[in-house]
């Protein structure tokens, strides 16, 4: 019974990052590490984002529709739990922390025909050490590599190659398994990027990246016979993001890529088993909006998500299936810092997701 309720605290699946703060997309949670025994896990999710927005007189297109700028994108993720002893686990984790893909569609919009794609992906080693008091204390190193490319109408190129970086995980929980009940603290550092860039015909450069440290509470327990409450907060320090090539800080006397304040999002849900194979669980999630203006090649500003879930599980095999609806928060675009360029409304994007995992 435990077994199958307690997967619910996990349910927020790949999809459900969809267009948090910043350029967010996995969430970055340790929640692997408290899976019992041995276990393995992969998932797959598809988000499809529907953002455009409305030219101002400053932009030059006043009233020109942007289309929508957002691809489709997948997203992909897996982990190994392995249990050492009683006190001692271990785990890898693989996933697409980052990401942005941008094609602005060919109209009368300012930005018709730019495009925009950055990449992230990571690998983390950690360790779990559990007290007989039932706290946790665990770490560990975080491998991650970011690339990225932009083509602006104005003539504009820009190509960062491949770059890798280290930074390091460190957490602390506390459990009561009767009642299902954890509460776990992560914190994840930021990593520093030295990307090779060339831009336009001008000679090589470098563009120091530094993706954002972030904390996450995560947090479930049960509160009647087969049923949880669980959910999330977690902040991210996007205001120390920054992508500015050499060329670009030359031209414009600004960033390609920033953004203003730092993000805070939460979730909260509850789970409900109905039988020995079957879960059910409805969270909500929420980001409230940093004002100001947004990036041109991120025009979105705060969410509001609704996410529904199922698990089955059978023998050794969970199959967790999620589907997240999110309400993206309006924005307005800048070319000079001043003035509004654009105002995107009513956007919004969907998610669906599956996670397959297997106790051994």
């Amino acid at each position: 019974m435990k077994k199958i309720i307690s997967t619910l605290g996990a349910v927020a699946l790949t999809a459900t990052a969809a267009h948090a703060g910043g350029i967010e997309r996995s969430g970055q949670s340790a929640a692997i590490l408290f899976e019992k025994g041995n276990f393995v896990e992969f998932s797959f999710g598809r988000i499809s984002p529907s953002v455009s927005g409305v030219g101002t007189v400053f932009s030059g297109t006043l009233g020109a529709s942007s289309g929508n700028m957002a691809k489709n994108y997948l997203q992909i993720g897996g982990g190994l739990k392995y249990q050492i002893n009683d006190n001692l686990d271990a785990a890898i984790i693989i996933d697409q922390p980052f990401g942005a893909d941008v094609n602005y569609p060919t109209s009368g919009y300012a930005l018709t025909g730019s495009t925009a794609e950055l990449n992230a992906f990571s690998v983390t080693g950690l360790l779990k050490y559990k007290t007989a008091s039932n706290i946790s204390v665990y770490g560990g190193l975080r491998y991650q590599t970011l690339e990225a490319t932009a083509a602006l109408t104005s003539g504009y190129t820009v190509n960062g190659k491949k770059d890798g970086g280290v930074g390091y995980v460190i957490g602390v929980a506390y459990e009561k398994p009767e009642i299902a009940l954890r509460v776990a603290l992560t914190y994840n550092s930021k990593i520093k990027h030295e990307i090779a860039t060339a831009e336009n015909i001008s000679s090589p450069s470098t563009t120091v990246v530094n993706t954002p440290q972030s904390v996450n509470l995560e947090f479930q327990s049960g509160v009647a016979a087969n049923t949880l409450v669980f959910g999330s907060i977690r902040w991210v320090e996007w205001s120390k993001f920054d992508i500015t090539p050499i060329v670009y800080l030359g031209a414009t006397g600004g960033s390609l890529v920033s953004y203003a304040k730092n993000t805070i999002t939460y979730n909260i849900g509850v789970g409900r088993k109905l039988n020995d194979n079957w879960a059910v669980s409805a969270s909500v999630g929420y980001e409230k909006a940093s004002g100001g203006f947004s990036s041109n090649l991120g025009p979105t500003d705060g969410k509001k998500s609704l996410t529904l879930g199922a698990v089955y599980t059978r023998d050794n095999m969970k199959i967790t299936g999620g589907v997240s609806y999110v309400k993206i928060g309006n924005a307005q675009t800048t070319f000079n810092n001043i003035n509004a360029a654009s105002n995107f409304t009513g956007n919004k994007a969907v998610g669906v997701g599956v996670k397959i995992g297997y106790s051994f």
